[in-house]
């Protein structure tokens, strides 16, 4: 399956090379000619007024008008194909059992007979997670080999709990993301996606009356430092993490709390928990607990060093307690980090203690190590890639398809290249606070503009979006986007978008309308009453460097809203600085790579609108109550509906009523969208058919890392061969 498979990516990389020929390919000096701005027909001669005769001006000129909508057009037919996955019912996927006898690496049962670790069979838990070979695409497989990747985002510390940014890059997803009590990565192979996938939280039932909910966890389960697993560490992880507002987690208390009442949870025993809510079977709880939100913390390690038990230890000290240099990581997932230099490399060894299996009794994972290089931007990975030095590369910048493509159908390639459906975009996010980051008149000024229609509609008509897309790739495979749900996202109509299109006399026509003039001269209008009266009309736009495109996107901004009379202070901005603005509200608008939300909303449920004091980012919540605009209050209640609801039918109305909404309103202005791409390395077997890179989690997850294999002769060396993670006591 995994040579077929292979041999169509190929083809699919060939075919995707020709189109682009055809269209242009390369990347663009510059923006692509922008399309002529509609103008007004000059009168005929006979009927123009003599010279002398003529009105002012300002007087003769008629009023502008502002273009209505366009539809929003098809997507262009790429010819990739489809690849669909094998779906199947997740207990043909995993399960959980003792089986009969264990196996593991000849090498680390070496270590074991030298004394330095128990036997497997004590390492692993009662009935560990069993991957069974029904569900892989190419079965039981082999020990060995080192997986090379690239990050480019700094490593902070390894407190993610705590919302500190370890690395991304599939760094958290292969160490961190398996402390889940559950996940949904893999359910683009499941038969449903109304439950998610077991993870520590092994099974579960509910309440006759919906208000309750039984968890039942691993039984045995250890940490990487064979510390004991227990209902402990989740109940610190809710309440001493997600319930505490001085925690900057990843979920908030928000997120889990209906009718004003937050659910409580409680340990029955060591391995049992219970979840009560105010409400019966609250929408999209079960999305809330997945590995990526409901981070669950090591209590052994970190509740010791919380405020809330250590009186010598504030919240700045708490987040930063498990700084980079803090090794081995304690965690539950497939591989520990044992060594970490800043801006060079990172290294992961096996976790000796991992609590799965495969259906022959080997422990996973089948890889013994994970190698990162470390680099400035995104673009890094996909050179890594196209060089050999790296093994995996999510095709997420557009600037670099072209060469990708090209060297991934050469006859020496070490990888090959598959696309997804349009999941890929970027918006223009508005911060929409009227008091969260407001520090003095000027930001009141500025926040009153964002939250007036025509403001937010005179930046979509400046944005030529096709000339932002064609000037980082030429071709098909990136189009303007009114924003809102990725028009490659299941149950999405194009009938759902409203799409304000490029127009720049109508951006000019409102901002007059709002009262701006240019009365220095300068080309960018001014304020011409209120606390600013006099001064440019000055935005301030960030992008998070990292994502190259985002930063393209940016400097492309700085052009054509000045076309508009608008002047933009751009700069780039580091992952860690773009969370702390968040979070602050010190920031004015943001290009960004939109998430899973907009992907699959009813796996985040609480990202959609203002339904949580934290989301969504561009409309947090501070100090003061928040002050909906009047369509919010209408998302809001479309969102309830939407999330509350399993019916098919249901599901998908409430889903294009919401995007249109959103996109009516430009609660963010979309600006281009495409197609991810998967750059995966030829030797790698157990990779299901038609994994997508960016669906209900990131490729990573998706993939379920600890069952892939590489045949031993296509193995590459290891940096640390023969050793596992050594904690001190």
């Amino acid at each position: 399956m995994f040579i077929e498979v292979r041999k169509r990516w190929a083809l699919l990389a060939l075919l995707a090379i020709a189109l682009l020929v055809v269209a242009g390919c390369g990347r663009a000096a510059g923006p692509a000619p922008a399309p002529a701005a509609p103008v007004e027909e000059a009168a005929p001669a006979e009927e123009a007024a003599p010279a002398e005769e003529a009105a002012p001006a300002e007087e003769a000129a008629p009023a502008a008008v502002v273009a209505d909508p366009i539809p929003y057009p098809d997507p262009p037919d790429l010819g990739l194909g489809d690849l669909n996955p094998v779906r199947l019912p997740i207990d043909q996927i995993l399960t959980y059992k003792a089986l009969p006898e264990y196996n593991e690496p000849e090498w680390v049962t070496e270590l074991v007979e030298a004394g330095e670790l128990p036997p497997v069979e004590e390492r692993l838990p009662k009935e560990p997670m069993v991957l069974l070979e029904s569900g892989m695409a190419d079965g039981i497989g082999v020990y060995g080999d080192a997986h090379h990747g690239f990050s480019a985002c700094p490593t902070a510390g390894w407190n993610k709990a705590a919302g500190v940014t370890m690395g991304w890059f599939g760094i958290e997803s292969y160490t961190a993301n398996h402390n889940g009590l559950v996940k949904i990565g893999a359910l683009f192979r499941a038969d449903q996606d109304i439950e998610p996938i077991p993870n520590l939280a092994k099974s579960w039932e509910w309440s006759e009356d919906g208000l309750e909910l039984t968890m039942h966890l691993v039984e045995g389960a250890k940490w990487s430092d064979g510390h004991p697993f227990t209902s402990e560490d989740v109940i610190f992880s809710y309440e001493d993490f997600v319930l505490d507002p001085n925690v900057n987690s990843a979920a908030q208390a928000g997120s889990f709390t209906w009718n004003g009442e937050v659910a409580t949870l409680e340990a029955i025993d060591d391995y049992t928990i219970k979840w009560t809510f105010p409400i019966p079977h609250p929408p999209g709880f079960m999305y809330l607990i997945r590995d990526d939100r409901l981070y669950i913390a090591p209590s052994h390690v970190l509740k010791p060093l919380h405020p809330k038990y250590n009186s010598d230890m504030d919240y700045k000290d708490f987040e930063n307690a498990l700084p980079p240099d803090k090794l081995p990581l304690v965690t539950m997932g497939p591989w520990a980090v044992v060594e970490y230099k800043t801006d060079e490399l990172l290294i992961m060894r096996r976790n000796p203690y991992f609590w799965q299996v495969d259906e022959a009794g080997n422990q996973l994972p089948y890889f013994d190590e994970i190698v990162y290089q470390k680099g400035p931007s995104g673009v890094g990975r996909d050179l890594c890639t196209m060089a050999g030095s790296c093994d995996h590369t999510n095709l997420e910048n557009p600037s670099t398809f072209v060469e990708t493509l090209r060297r991934a159908a050469e006859e020496d390639a070490h990888f090959e290249v598959s696309w997804g459906p349009e999941l890929l975009g970027y918006e223009l996010l508005i911060n929409l606070s009227t008091s969260l980051g407001v520090k003095n008149e000027r930001d009141a000024a500025m926040r009153e503009l964002y939250r007036d229609f025509r403001f937010r509609r005179a930046l979509s008509h400046a944005i030529d979006r096709e000339g932002v897309a064609q000037s980082i790739m030429r071709g098909p495979f990136l189009r303007g986007w009114p924003g809102g749900i990725f028009p490659g996202a299941p149950d999405i109509e194009k009938e759902s978008f409203v799409y304000y299109a490029y127009d720049l006399p109508s951006a000019k026509a409102l901002l007059a309308e709002l009262g701006f003039e240019d009365t220095d001269g300068n080309g960018i209008v001014n304020w011409t009453s209120g606390p600013l009266q006099g001064e440019d009309l000055a935005i301030a736009i960030t992008a998070n460097e990292d994502q190259a495109e985002s930063a393209t996107t940016g400097e492309a901004l700085v052009t054509m809203l000045g076309q508009a009379g608008i002047k933009v202070n751009y700069r780039p901005v580091t992952s860690s600085t773009r969370n702390d603005f968040v979070t602050s509200g010190e920031w004015e608008m943001h290009v960004d790579r939109m998430g899973q939300a907009f992907a699959l909303p009813f796996t985040r449920c609480d990202e959609l609108g203002p339904t949580t004091t934290t989301s969504p980012s561009w409309h947090r919540e501070g100090e003061q109550p928040r002050e909906l605009l009047d369509f919010e209050v209408e998302l809001v209640d479309v969102i309830g509906e939407y999330c509350a609801t399993t019916d098919p039918a249901d599901r998908k109305e409430l889903l294009n009523q919401y995007n249109r909404i959103f996109t009516e309103n430009l609660y963010a202005v979309g600006i281009f969208s495409g197609r991810y791409g998967l750059g995966l390395a030829k030797r790698y077997h157990n990779v299901p058919v038609g994994t997508p890179v960016f669906l209900y989690t990131w490729v990573e997850d998706s993939v379920m890392l600890q069952q892939l294999w590489t045949p031993v002769e296509e193995q590459r060396p290891q940096v640390y061969p023969g050793t596992v993670p050594v904690f001190s006591e």
